[in-house]
């Protein structure tokens, strides 16, 4: 089943809802930032923002990741664009990194709720200078009655609240809100869904005769398909904050 997981999402665009204009929004919300500010990318996979980042800024940028595939695929993605004296890639546990000194900006897509925001959300303030900014995606529900459907494609994260309880939290945790917008439609199909359904109908006639793996497939499919029709009840949200 791990095997199936990582030929469908590992030559994906990305592994999670996003864009370049959401990172250009959420970026441009990090006012007073150095001119070439040093950025810290945590769980950043194949590193589609990471490149966004080093186009949108001057600054130096590390890149980390616990899966290597992903990791060995950003350092050529950096290549192929000429963005090597920029960015750094690097296999590390976001929750044990540690840093020579301390970063200008953390950025997350998609991947502190695998910490929950109780934990990471300290881990994030401790790499920060002084007035440095975090800027990172949260799943959040948008209605109060999700079905069990909805639920159970988010039960691995059994904290995830709304809008206003991360804003809370925030808050309680002595963060300044720079500012929050959701993410639209178009975030979630053009570099993910919409790869990511395309991935899984080559990977049906590579499995053609493997019930197991064509099962797996079958599991992995419902996600965008669970999107069309519930999506309304859950989203991504950009949330920019400042220490």
């Amino acid at each position: 089943m791990h095997e199936i997981f990582f030929e469908v999402f590992e030559p994906l665009p990305r592994q999670g809802p996003g864009s370049f204009a959401c990172t250009q929004r959420a970026l441009s919300l990090c006012s007073g930032l150095p001119p070439a500010p040093r950025i810290l990318d945590l769980g950043c996979g194949a590193g589609c923002q990471t490149l966004h980042l080093a186009r949108l800024t001057a600054g130096s940028i590390l890149a980390v990741d616990s899966h290597p595939p992903l990791i060995a695929r950003l350092r050529e993605r950096a290549a192929d664009a000429e963005l090597r004296a920029q960015v750094e890639a690097r296999v590390a546990d976001i929750a044990s990194l540690e840093l020579a000194e301390r970063v200008d900006l953390v950025w997350s897509e998609g991947a502190l709720y695998n910490l929950g925001l109780a934990r990471a959300l300290p881990l994030c303030a401790g790499h920060l200078r002084p007035g440095g900014y975090l800027a990172f995606t949260d799943a959040v529900w948008r209605s109060d009655d999700p079905p069990p459907e909805a639920r159970a494609l988010f039960a691995d994260y059994p904290t995830m609240g709304t809008v206003d309880s991360v804003l809370s939290k925030l808050r309680e945790g002595g963060w300044s809100v720079a500012g929050h917008f959701d993410l639209p439609h178009a975030a979630w199909w053009e570099d993910f869904y919409g790869p990511m359904e395309q991935r899984i109908a080559e990977l049906r006639v590579v499995y053609a005769r493997d019930e197991a793996a064509l099962a797996v497939l079958d599991e992995i499919a419902c996600e965008p398909a669970l999107h069309r029709s519930h999506g309304h009840h859950y989203g991504y949200t950009f949330f920019v904050a400042r220490r």
